[in-house]
């Protein structure tokens, strides 16, 4: 099998007028690799598999995989790296616009640095300011700060956080994305991973419908003594939610920390995790009910009865 230098796989889920800039901006800013586009489709019915199939006439490296029902971000990705034939893969957010040459610049940067197994670069919204990309494994100090106490000054210098960013706070810790650095794990809208990884740590867990499977898939690439980098030199434009509903995250994120803890950590973890998890849920159902009405209110009471 003839290897290309990168192979971007996309997985697309009711996205596609995002999808439509996404590849747009991918072609047009993504040079002198040689590289392969894979897009697996999860059963969209927005009118997305026309497009696709219709843009596979005008895009020569594109292929498309077309799912019959929605079997996950984990599993569709595992279906693109199974075809993917290049030494680096890129698994990509449908709702990201690029507008520099990142995968090309990031593919020499990995180049040099041998031991760095998955590397993100800043993910910005429309307006330019930093989002959220990855942090730390969330043992229980640091769900305990997570879920209690993370919203009060200084905490993250004390406890290394799970999630340094916090949008409903007026610690933001924006900051924390300013800096290249080493993390332990980075979301999948922008997930540059070497080759080797894979055939070092095998696929993405699918037991994770959707989210934690990344942080999943990053502690099991850390014990393998690969490093995990941050570098914000270069970024994209993330969109942001394009897929889902305000709730999901949230609830899948209670359920995928729950899974994770199951899998990695020691058994005696886990009623304590639940404990916080509850605390954490309690506490946001009361507070957001109050600033922000019945619908956050509905949710945290959703992740209350899942902790």
């Amino acid at each position: 099998m003839k290897r290309k230098d990168a192979s971007i796989i996309i997985v697309s889920f009711n996205t596609r007028k995002m999808l439509e800039e996404c590849l747009s901006s991918l072609v047009s800013n993504t040079k002198p690799l040689n590289y392969e586009i894979i897009i697996i489709d999860n059963a969209s019915n927005d009118g997305s598999v026309d497009f696709l199939q219709e843009s596979t006439k005008k895009i020569n490296n594109l292929k498309l995989i077309l799912n019959r029902e929605n079997v996950g971000f984990g599993a569709a990705n595992n279906q693109g790296i199974k075809k993917a034939k290049g030494e680096y893969i890129l698994l990509l957010n449908s709702d990201t616009k690029f507008e520099s040459n990142v995968l090309g610049e990031m593919t020499k940067w990995m180049n040099k640095h041998e031991r760095i197994g998955i590397a993100t670069c800043a993910l910005r919204n429309r307006d330019g300011s930093l989002q959220a990309t990855g942090g730390y494994f969330p043992n229980l100090i640091r769900v305990f700060s997570w879920m209690i106490i993370q919203d009060f000054p200084f905490v993250d210098r004390l406890i290394k956080p799970f999630h340094p960013m916090k949008s409903k706070s007026f610690n933001k810790g924006e900051n924390f994305y300013e800096k290249e650095r080493e993390v332990d794990w980075i979301t999948g809208a922008f997930f540059l991973i070497r080759r080797k990884v894979i055939k070092d740590v095998g696929y993405f867990d699918e037991d994770y419908f959707m989210y934690t499977e990344e942080t999943d898939y990053c502690y099991r690439t850390k014990k393998k003594g690969w490093k995990i980098w941050y570098i914000p030199s270069w970024s994209i434009i993330h969109f942001g939610g394009a897929s889902g509903t305000k709730e999901l995250p949230i609830l899948k994120e209670f359920e995928g920390v729950k899974l994770f803890y199951k899998k990695h950590y020691p058994r005696w973890q886990y009623p304590i995790l639940r404990i916080l998890l509850k605390i954490g849920a309690l506490g946001r159902l009361v507070l957001f009910g109050i600033l922000e009405g019945r619908e956050s209110a509905a949710i945290y009471a959703k992740a209350f009865k899942i902790a």
